[in-house]
């Protein structure tokens, strides 16, 4: 039998035994619409309330839960089934939250200046296993509701799309989250993107830039020796005919290396040709990468800089830098802590 949020209709069905079709339906909303385990269906008998927490188990086993921002941002370490690692971040709003989840259990990109990425990569996260880290944040948000999904944690989600696109369906579709509403990154693979464009949805495309030139993002983003800017660039154009949605530039500012004056002029021309909004982000500091984020004053004057050129720009507040929950943090190992972590009981 399949994990909980692996499991389908027909498996749910499986678990139930011999009850009339109508059961497996209201399990099935009790699983996702109203986000409740299956001790709480009090419209089940408790006999079947007990069933379906045997049948169908739940694939992450939290080991560690973090938090930060005075509770506003909370890191979970997973551990699943067989035994890998994997990170999701829920930072709180004042009426609503967001999620970052993760694809994979490391990445296989090789950024230099992400955690995540010095890691290395070790498998693929199933379907369920993706859907199952935003019930838990659906759970652990409340009362606020759970209005964002990103998938900006570990991972390349376009390198797992055979499960980030069953994923995407089935929050959208099941957990009622507005397909506006879910966002997937990329740091640049270019089939990746022309096959989520198919899917029917249209979610957000962020697209980790980081460089506008093709040496230096052959350096910082090794995946652009594959597909370079200028291939990049025209998968970001389909994506916006074919849509009709924008696309994320996603750019950490490194001191000395990607927030200079040339490339501020260089994004400038590459946004403005996609039609992108650019979000800036000061690098968050990792132990893999020596090399400092842009200082505060930089950052702005990097914002000003593509402002006075036409380009739509903000920075990003970095959430949960203490407990590496921030961008690029990621890494799913005690090892590597930079801020003093608080174990709590877990959702």
């Amino acid at each position: 039998m399949p994990t909980r949020y692996d499991a389908g209709p027909e498996d749910v069905a499986a678990a139930l035994g011999d009850q009339p079709a109508f059961r497996a339906r209201q399990v099935w909303d009790g699983l996702y619409r109203r986000a409740i385990e299956p001790g709480e269906m009090t419209d089940l008998p408790l006999r079947l309330r007990q069933q379906l927490a045997d049948e169908l188990p739940l694939a992450l086993e939290p080991e560690l839960v973090s938090e930060a921002d005075g509770g506003d941002t909370v890191k979970w370490l997973w551990r699943l089934q067989d035994g890998a690692l994997v990170e999701t971040v829920l930072m709180h709003y004042a009426e609503r939250a967001t999620v970052c989840v993760s694809s994979q259990a490391g990445c296989a990109m090789g950024c230099s200046f992400c955690a995540t990425g010095q890691a290395g990569f070790e498998r693929h996260l199933t379907t369920g296993e993706i859907v199952e880290q935003v019930v838990r944040a659906v759970q652990r948000a409340r009362p606020r509701r759970l209005s964002n999904v990103v998938f900006m944690g570990m991972g390349e989600p376009m390198a797992n799309l055979d499960h980030v696109i069953p994923a995407l369906h089935r929050l959208h579709d099941d957990v009622g989250i507005s397909a506006r509403h879910l966002t997937v990154s990329t740091v640049g693979l270019v089939p990746g993107i022309e096959r989520l464009a198919t899917t029917g949805l249209p979610v957000n495309l962020a697209v980790s830039l980081h460089a506008a030139d093709d040496e230096l993002r052959d350096t910082l983003v090794p995946v652009n020796r594959r597909h370079p800017l200028e291939s990049l660039m025209a998968a970001c154009r389909g994506w916006f005919e074919g849509t009709g949605r924008r696309v994320s530039f996603e750019w950490a500012l490194i001191a000395g290396v990607n927030d200079r004056p040339v490339d501020v002029r260089r994004l400038a021309d590459l946004a403005r040709d996609v039609r992108a909004h650019v979000n800036l982000i000061p690098l968050n500091p990792t132990p893999g990468y020596a090399t400092p984020g842009t200082p505060p004053a930089g950052v702005q004057r990097f914002k000003d800089g593509l402002v006075e050129l036409g380009v739509n720009a903000t920075v990003r507040r970095n959430r949960g830098t203490g407990i590496d929950a921030a961008c690029g943090q990621l890494r799913a190992g005690h090892e590597v802590t930079i801020g003093r972590r608080r174990r709590r009981a877990a959702v």
